[in-house]
Parts: C-alpha cells; structure tokens; sequence
C-alpha cells in the first residue's frame, strides 16, 4: 500500500514509517524544513513539504495514498486550544480526501481524563469540553461515511530517545533535587513502547480500520511512585512526596490517574507488546544521558 504518513519525522511517526517500509508498504511523509526531509529520505520514504496548515498540500496527499496515518500534532502546551484547532482542520481535511472510498485514516489522540476511578476502554469518549477534538472530528467523519479510527496512545510512549513526559520528570529532579510524586503517587499512567505502538497503527490500516478507536497501551497503569523511584535511584536523589506547587504547570499529568485498557484493541487485532515495560525501559542508562 502507498501510506501518506503526517508526522513522519516525529517521536512515533517516525516509527511508523520504520514499520511500515519494513512491511513492504511505500510511505510518503510529510515534512515541514529541509533538515527533517533528509531524515525522512534516508528512512526510504517518498517527502513531500508542507505543515498542517498547508491544507491543499494534505488534501492532494491523501487523494493520492491507499491509507493515510495522521501522527502529526504540536505539544506546545501554552497555545493548546490553538494547536488542538489546527490538528481538527487537518483530520477533517484529509478525511474529506478520503471520502466516497473505503480507503482508511488513522488519527491519533492521548488517553487523559477518559475515565475517572478505573482504567479507560476503547468505548470511552472525551467530554465535549476536552480541547482536543481528535476522536470528535473521526467521529464526525464516520458519520459520513470515511474508513476512520483514531489511535490513542498511551501518556508514556517510551524508548530511548523520548522527550516526553519522563524526560521531563528526569529534568526536573536534576533541577529540583528531588524525584517527586503527589500525594501517595499511587495515580497510574498507562504506558507503551513507541515500537509496539507503531505495530498498531499498521496493523490497524493493514485490516482497514475495523473499529472506531484503538488504544496503544501495553501496560494500563504504572504507579507513578514507581517511576520516581526509579528516576530517583538511578540519579541518586531521594523520592519524596510534594505539594502541586512543586510541579507546576505539570501538576495535572503528575497527579492524574491515566489509566487505560487495551483488551478490545488486543483482541481486534491481534496485537500482543513485545518491548520492554516502562519502568524496564527508564531503569537504561541512555535515558539519563545529557
């Protein structure tokens, strides 16, 4: 299959397209500056330049890829609403290419606050308040007919190289001294290794996006005490518990319960993680690196 991949130069698109040219399908990425484009070249994929908000250059994409992967979103969290925006317009964009055909989308989403007190299912929905219209414009797009399901991946996608929410957490004990947790740190973050999250979004398009929603989750939930033990340790710091001020801005991903289940998603698709756990995987020296 010819796969127009958004997001092909990022943490888990460029995974993606790893697992899909190593499955025999012809990828074309999208690639925002030269440097990036180069990146995408020597993986084997066809480039084409543009940003999400190059909304012709998507539209002509998709009208000419058997499958479209939408990884791409910006995580600048101080224009959240602005970025949650452009990623609607994008998915809407590339679903209306897509229409009249049974080609499939991927979009993909994150798992916070799906559900409260119990791991979140592939049934949960966002509130209508969540800033991130991901799962809703997939939503709205099967309501007219597009092959569409959206991906959510786990709060940890993992690996060495990950500038995600560990890394951050590592940042700050160096910063701060101490490798905290709130309250008991008992909340749990789901997690998964950007490799077997990658075989999920292949697997998925491989079978044309047969349900609504997957979710990337290895494992469902992670104390976050465990995390900080091991930050901790390997940094020779104490693990303490610490009040939200501490955190920041962080504060709600630190003391969120992030929970998730992949059971449905398992089942579906025949998808069983192979990687290294979380906390096998952040126990590596590479990660600690500077």
């Amino acid at each position: 299959m010819n796969v127009f991949v958004t997001g092909a130069t990022g943490w888990v698109g460029s995974a993606v397209v790893q697992e899909l040219t190593r499955a025999g399908h012809r990828v074309t990425g999208l690639a925002r500056s030269d440097d990036k484009a180069g990146a995408l070249a020597a993986a084997g994929a066809q480039v084409v330049h543009g940003t999400l908000d190059d909304l012709d250059t998507l539209r002509s994409a998709a009208r000419a890829a058997d499958a479209v992967i939408h990884t791409a979103f910006n995580h600048d969290f101080s224009k959240f609403a602005q970025n949650a925006e452009q990623d609607r317009r994008a998915i809407e964009t590339l679903g209306a290419a897509l229409e009249h055909s049974q080609r499939p989308l991927l979009v993909t989403s994150g798992l916070a606050k799906l559900a409260t007190g119990r791991a979140a299912t592939e049934a949960d929905m966002p509130g209508a308040s969540s800033p991130r219209q991901s799962d809703a414009a997939a939503q709205a797009l099967a309501a007219r007919g597009v092959r569409v399901a959206t991906v959510r991946l786990a709060p940890s996608v993992h690996g060495l190289g990950d500038h995600g929410f560990v890394p951050m957490l590592i940042r700050m004990a160096r910063e701060t001294g101490v490798s905290a947790y709130l309250g008991e740190g008992l909340n749990r973050w789901a997690g998964v290794h950007r490799l077997d999250a990658a075989r999920v979004f292949r697997l998925a398009m491989e079978q044309g996006a047969t349900e609504a929603v997957f979710h990337a989750v290895a494992e469902e939930g992670v104390p976050f005490r465990h995390i900080a033990e091991v930050i901790g340790r390997r940094l020779g710091l104490p693990v303490e518990s610490r009040g939200r001020e501490h955190f920041g801005w962080f504060a709600d991903f630190t003391g969120a319960d992030m929970s998730a289940s992949s059971e449905r998603t398992r089942a579906a698709l025949g998808w069983t993680p192979s990687e290294p756990g979380l906390l096998a995987d952040i126990d590596q020296p590479g990660y600690y690196a500077v």
